[in-house]
């Protein structure tokens, strides 16, 4: 149900690509503002597509995505292009531009607002730069203004698609695997970065994730896919051994009894 807190409110959302299974089968979702929400699942469970169709990257099927009661499938042209002012994406792949300096890559998250001539020309308002220059000290980035983007390791990519995204000043994040590629230090560190930005914001945010304990760690709420429905909704502490075995699959989910395997 729709409350005035509520940023995001999918409904019997359905998709199904041309001669191919269906991706999603109904899913049912619901965000509040500031809330940190995850999606796990195996592979091929639907977590990207469901991001997709949010922003219009992909066209859903059938159902409903009301962003603050606005709706969003079924959208083209100029008004998806205004929709998406309003949702930063966060990719797996950082999506960065390498050629480019990290201050060009931030100010990227700009072009939505800024008219076809000053964008390509890169000129931005100083209130744009001004903000990106914030953003940079907030991800821990001050003083790589002028780094090409191409020079920068893992953590440090995704550090300014977030301050990209947050450029945009969305209302609603949506993240697709930050974490994938990066070592386990600097996984926690982007989480929780995330994590703080979207409270300092009250962002709502829907952030796929193959790693389950930083699901655990760090959201308010954990939604579980498996082929393309919804088999688990709860508070990380729910998520348990039982419940991850109706996300993936029978599986030993005990430390201990990973131990045991290994001693035998």
């Amino acid at each position: 149900m729709t409350t005035d807190t509520t940023i995001l409110q999918i409904n019997a959302l359905r998709k199904q690509y041309a001669a191919g299974p269906e991706v999603l089968k109904g899913i049912d979702i619901s965000l509040g503002c500031g809330e940190f929400l995850t999606v796990i699942g195996p592979s091929g469970a639907g977590k990207s597509t469901l991001l997709r169709c949010i922003n219009g990257l992909v066209e859903a099927s059938s159902g409903s995505c009301k962003l603050k009661n606005s709706e969003v499938l079924g959208l083209h042209g100029a008004a998806i292009r205004r929709v998406r002012r309003r949702i930063g994406m966060i990719f797996q792949s950082y999506a960065l531009v390498d050629r480019l300096t990290v201050m060009e890559n931030v100010l990227s998250g700009r072009l939505g607002y800024t008219g076809f001539w000053q964008s390509w020309r890169r000129k931005f308002p100083q209130a744009d730069i001004n903000r990106a220059f914030e953003l940079l000290e907030r991800v821990g980035l001050d003083g790589f203004e002028n780094r090409r983007a191409d020079r920068l390791s893992g953590g440090q990519r995704q550090r300014v698609g977030i301050a990209r995204a947050l450029l945009q000043s969305p209302e609603l994040l949506l993240v697709d695997e930050p974490t994938a590629s990066l070592d386990p230090k600097t996984a926690r560190q982007i989480m929780r970065l995330l994590r703080e930005l979207a409270k300092e914001s009250n962002l709502g945010v829907i952030a796929n994730l193959h790693d389950v304990e930083l699901a655990r760690m760090f959201s308010d709420r954990i939604v579980g896919l498996r082929d393309g429905t919804v088999v688990f909704e709860g508070k990380p502490n729910q998520l348990e051994n039982s419940v991850l075995s109706t996300i993936y699959g029978e599986e030993s989910w005990s430390t201990d009894g990973e131990q045991d395997d290994e001693q035998s």
